[in-house]
């Protein structure tokens, strides 16, 4: 079954425009398909880049006891 397409607006920086409009045509593809995929993997790395609730209190934890460390260690 097809996907349904919805329209909708939105401005763009122009140079980010500008450099999409580029891309699409020396791709032989129409923006829309760009900005679908474009989307399409922001979604996903947003899926998977969240911790879990578990993961990040311990990080806050080790983070509370060792952050002068830390900040040694980085320097």
């Amino acid at each position: 079954m097809p996907r349904v397409r919805e329209k909708f607006a939105m401005q763009v920086d122009s140079e980010i425009l500008s450099t999409i409009r580029s891309f699409a045509q020396s791709e032989g593809r129409q923006i829309q398909a760009l900005v679908d995929e474009a989307l399409a993997d922001l979604i996903e790395r947003r899926k998977h880049n969240r911790l879990r609730p578990q993961v990040m209190a311990a990080y806050l934890a080790s983070h509370e006891k060792y952050g002068e460390l830390y900040k040694k260690l980085a320097k």
